[in-house]
């Protein structure tokens, strides 16, 4: 049965899309089967795994209205053991659209439930913000996934998200967990970055990986080419870091 991981934190630019893209690629590389969702209306996932947001026939959108099955929804091998349900700007309309409607935090899990057992790892990449959208994932979701930027304002917001995660928990999704807490944009020239990990390490009660992602440029630049860092430059630090998340998300799965 596929693990199923919300990568979520409801600041923008904390490297959220950049986890979620380049953990799954990771993962696939490592030879796991890997879906990837994609939740954000925005569909920087779907664009940075190299499909054209702007020209997909069905996407989470879609899955949303029940306009299309999950069979539709998904696009086979865009790289070896990666699978994507994409995202559509039109993603941005569905709470409109849900107004009224019964169990509609469960609309995806619905959907996602009849095909997980084809795969290793599920990742969803969430929209920055505690939204329906967000819900959804986490419902559907075994564990969640938070990136922090390694910057000063980085626990700013992290005590609202860990509690409605736990409302999540506790009313919608008594399996729902913290997998873990992940350093994003980490400058080892900085006092700043060694601060931060020590800070949250102090002030947080949850699991922390290893791995930390570094400040990258290569990192930054591929998703324009459409690719993850492990096909664009997979000698580069940052694929090294993702792969070393990966290995350590795989190694935390299997315990």
């Amino acid at each position: 049965m596929g693990r199923i991981i919300a990568i979520t934190n409801q600041k923008g630019g904390v490297g959220k899309t950049t986890t979620a893209i380049n953990l799954s690629a990771a993962l696939a590389k490592l030879g796991k089967k890997v879906l990837a969702i994609d939740m954000d209306p925005q569909g920087n996932m779907t664009s940075g795994l190299g499909v054209d947001k702007n020209t997909v026939e069905a996407s989470t959108y879609e899955l949303f209205i029940h306009t299309s099955s999950i069979e539709d929804c998904i696009i086979h091998n865009v790289f070896d053991y990666l699978d994507i349900i994409p995202s559509s700007i039109n993603l941005s309309a569905a709470e409109m659209e849900l107004i009224g409607v019964e169990n509609k935090e469960f609309i995806i899990k619905e959907q996602v439930d009849t095909i997980k057992d084809r795969y290793d790892f599920i990742i969803i990449d969430c929209p920055p913000a505690l939204s329906m959208l967000t819900i959804n994932a986490m419902t559907t979701a075994s564990s969640v996934i938070v990136p922090i930027q390694c910057e000063y304002y980085a626990l700013e917001g992290l005590g609202q998200l860990i509690h409605i995660i736990d409302l999540v928990q506790d009313r919608l999704n008594a399996d729902l967990s913290i997998e873990g807490i992940v350093f994003t944009m980490y400058d080892t020239r900085t006092n700043l970055s060694v601060q931060v990990v020590e800070n949250v390490k102090q002030n947080l009660n949850q699991h922390i990986y290893d791995t930390v992602i570094p400040r990258n440029i290569r990192l930054a630049e591929a998703p324009s080419y459409g690719m993850p860092i492990s096909i664009y430059d997979p000698r580069s630090t940052g694929a090294e870091s993702y792969k070393q998340l990966a290995e350590e998300v795989i190694a935390k799965n299997e315990a």
